[in-house]
């Protein structure tokens, strides 16, 4: 039995990639280390943390800022981007065994360069942290951040990602779908009809719009402005989630989680700022933030999703200005994962 293991489940360790000077961040990198070094230190408090750096020089740039600790180990890396949700491995257990799955990753369909991180996982499997483990290469284009599991049988995703030319263009729904429960053990795909955010250049990644928090219970991106550009949209993806049933024939739990205000770039474009983006780790949630009144609306609505966890604001502005946030940036992997440290 194939089954995606759920994020709320135990956890060994959660991987990240600093930004450093030469890559998009450069601009601002000072703000967004500032983040990193926060999500950093939370995670490493919980729980193992590995970072993918690009050096020795980089390497002793983090430790600087972080310190000691050891529940941080290093990976020497090159990157073309940060967003180790969508270029690490995702993880799928068989009969109780993890099995590291290397999805082809293709640039978010050919956007951006992409060449070194389709090439980490390859290059993870070569450190001793990852040495011995079960992999397997899928020859499919996906992205950590294009799916949603509840641990059972069920896979949330958006028809904008998978569906979409620029990613498997030979390849048919039902193809797509074969290739889901394949892999994942899956025998429901819910596939949402809903367009990205602005801002968003992944072709509408369901981390940014819908998450499992249980079994039974999904936050999604509301919005009650009828004036705002998402509205629309976003009020029909509400209905079809109101239409969904859980395994047993119920309907979810849904949680509204509120957009901030927006957040726009030095050339006034809107930046993909969400509440959904958050991360589960052990003992804790951490729930992006943006300096915005709405913040407190989410932190309240997600603590009620998630009563046994501690709920953690971190701080996530800097880190939207190139497109992504708090659960972009991470991967976690389920206890099964037997990494050595």
């Amino acid at each position: 039995m194939t089954r995606f293991p759920a994020e709320w489940e135990k956890q060994s360790a959660v991987l990240i990639a600093w930004p450093h000077q030469s890559g998009d961040f450069s601009n601002r990198l000072a703000a967004v280390e500032q983040s990193y070094r926060f999500i950093a230190l939370t995670i490493s408090s919980h729980q193992h943390l590995i970072i993918v750096c690009k050096d020795d020089s980089h390497q002793q740039h983090i430790q600087a800022q972080l310190g000691d600790i050891a529940t941080i180990a290093y990976v020497q890396a090159e990157m073309n981007d940060i967003w180790v949700r969508d270029t690490a491995f995702l993880t799928a257990e068989q009969n109780n065994a993890a099995i590291l799955l290397n999805f082809t990753f293709n640039g978010w369909g050919g956007k951006y360069a992409h060449d070194h991180d389709n090439a980490l996982n390859g290059k993870l499997l070569e450190t001793p942290i990852f040495a011995g483990l079960n992999s397997q290469a899928v020859d499919f284009i996906l992205e950590g951040g294009s799916v949603e599991s509840d641990g059972i049988d069920t896979i949330m995703t958006t028809k904008q990602c998978l569906l979409n030319p620029n990613r498997n263009n030979s390849l048919t729904l039902f193809e797509i779908e074969r290739e889901l429960r394949q892999q994942f053990g899956a025998t429901r795909i819910f596939w949402i009809d809903q367009p990205n955010l602005s801002g968003d250049d992944t072709d509408a990644h369901i981390d940014t719009l819908a998450r499992f928090c249980t079994a039974d219970t999904i936050a999604y991106t509301s919005c009650e402005d009828p004036q705002d550009p998402h509205y629309a949209s976003l009020k029909n993806m509400e209905e079809q989630l109101q239409g969904l049933r859980t395994n047993t024939g119920e309907r979810y739990q849904l949680v509204p989680l509120p957009m901030p205000k927006p957040i726009f770039d030095e050339e006034g474009c809107q930046l993909p700022a969400n509440y959904a983006n958050f991360l589960i780790i052990n003992g804790a949630v951490m729930v992006p933030v943006y300096e915005d009144d709405n913040d407190a609306v989410a932190l309240e609505r997600l603590a009620a999703c998630f009563p046994e966890h501690k709920i953690i604001a971190t701080p996530c502005r800097p880190l939207v200005h190139q497109y992504g946030s708090l659960h972009c940036m991470t991967m976690q992997f389920p206890a099964t994962v037997a990494l050595t440290f």
